[in-house]
């Protein structure tokens, strides 16, 4: 028990901004906040408080306006507080006129998810793919960054950097751009040509937010061992495997975890990734049906995937977690078969919505998986007969 609070003191404290403007309403911004403090957690933060206000655009200077970022800083100096996170994107001068404020170090939702990302690269793909995404990201940051750290200077030898020493800093970061671009078509190459040599195959891709269960699913579908974890992303390479139902063989690839307001950077430098999406036959779209918020997050996905051009693929939607789900919507009191009418109704609707698409299962529990696996079988094998309607081999 001391062990566990010792880990807790030694993690950074936490204070967490959002702001209530344009579409995002109170009720998004707390969902939001909600959604970034488990970021946080990821990263090893602990939230101590979280600041929300209402303004009609953010302040070009210091994003919250000046009463609020006052409030801040007074509490941030009280409680001991060593970083403080916003929800929405900043430049490079708001992070710097924040910093200078707060005295503590400010970084924004997208510096979060790079942090994350950056922690659980394990493949030299990976690597390359977030260090090109943290660069992207620094690169229209480093004036407002350089300003920064040029107002903190101040006597003799502790100057603030000029414009030079700023374009030699830019450059920098430009042709270490264009390196990691390079390097990772080199990569792409290879792994394109790794998945030609698959054949022929038929392609199903697990799709989904992040930490719905993908990687579970995966397990007990392909019986592999994949990294599973209650944690954002624990999932960043593509992991492929070949499964054999009723000796229909086919490949079967765990992807990476979409979530909102995903840095644009990191969509670009994980395109190699997400072509596993892409070149896909078949999407299996796992939804956490116990999350409150499992519609929003469906649409974050599925807007995902109709900008990077794969949203018209057959997609079966698998809604995970029943059990959770049952916990947290049924009162222990509720009578058995009122239970389930409600779930009968529950899975009606999504039925007529997905066009008699959709599953119901626990993956923890390994319900309904049986009908999941006859379900993948039959898509798999209607798959195989449009592709190669003069052979039986596959069906």
């Amino acid at each position: 028990m001391l062990d566990k609070q010792n880990k807790i003191q030694d993690r950074e404290k936490a204070v967490l901004v959002g702001l209530i403007y344009k579409e995002q309403t109170e009720i998004h911004v707390k969902e939001y906040l909600a959604e970034l403090e488990f970021l946080a957690e990821t990263a090893g933060a602990v939230t101590v408080k979280t600041y929300v206000q209402k303004l009609p655009k953010p302040d070009s200077k210091t994003f919250v306006g000046k009463g609020k970022l006052e409030e801040i800083k007074e509490y941030v100096k009280a409680k001991g507080v060593t970083l403080v996170i916003f929800d929405d994107e900043l430049t490079g001068s708001q992070i710097g006129n924040i910093t200078d404020e707060v005295g503590v170090k400010v970084i924004d939702r997208s510096d979060l998810i790079l942090d994350i990302f950056a922690s659980r690269a394990k493949t030299a793909q990976a690597k390359v793919q977030v260090e090109l995404a943290q660069y992207q990201y620094i690169l229209p940051r480093l004036k407002g960054m350089w300003k920064h750290l040029e107002r903190q200077g101040g006597g003799i030898g502790s100057r603030g950097p000029g414009e030079t020493e700023i374009e030699t800093d830019r450059r920098i970061v430009k042709d270490k751009i264009a390196l990691l671009r390079k390097r990772l078509a080199e990569i792409d190459k290879q792994a394109m040509t790794q998945r030609k040599e698959r054949g022929e195959y038929i392609r199903v891709a697990l799709v989904g937010y992040t930490n719905v269960g993908k990687s579970t699913l995966m397990n007990a579908l392909s019986k592999a061992e994949v990294f599973a974890e209650n944690k954002l992303f624990a999932t960043l390479d593509t992991t492929t495997r070949k499964v054999v139902f009723e000796h229909s063989p086919f490949l079967l690839s765990d992807t990476v975890g979409f979530i909102r307001k995903l840095p644009h950077h990191l969509v670009e430098s994980f395109k190699s990734t997400l072509d596993e999406v892409r070149e896909a036959d078949c999407l299996l779209h796992v939804v956490d049906i116990s999350h409150h918020g499992y519609e929003d997050q469906m649409g974050v996905v599925n807007k995902t995937l109709q900008e990077i051009g794969a949203f018209d693929k057959p997609m079966l939607t698998i809604f995970n977690k029943m059990d959770l789900y049952e916990k947290e919507v049924f009162d222990p009191w509720l009578d058995e078969e009122v239970k389930k009418d409600l779930i009968a109704q529950l899975e009606g609707r999504w039925q007529h919505l997905t066009n008699n698409s959709a599953i119901f299962v626990s993956a923890t529990e390994r319900r309904n998986m049986d009908i999941l696996r006859a379900t993948i079988l039959s898509k798999v094998k209607q798959l195989y007969e449009e592709r190669y309607p003069y052979l039986t081999k596959f069906y």
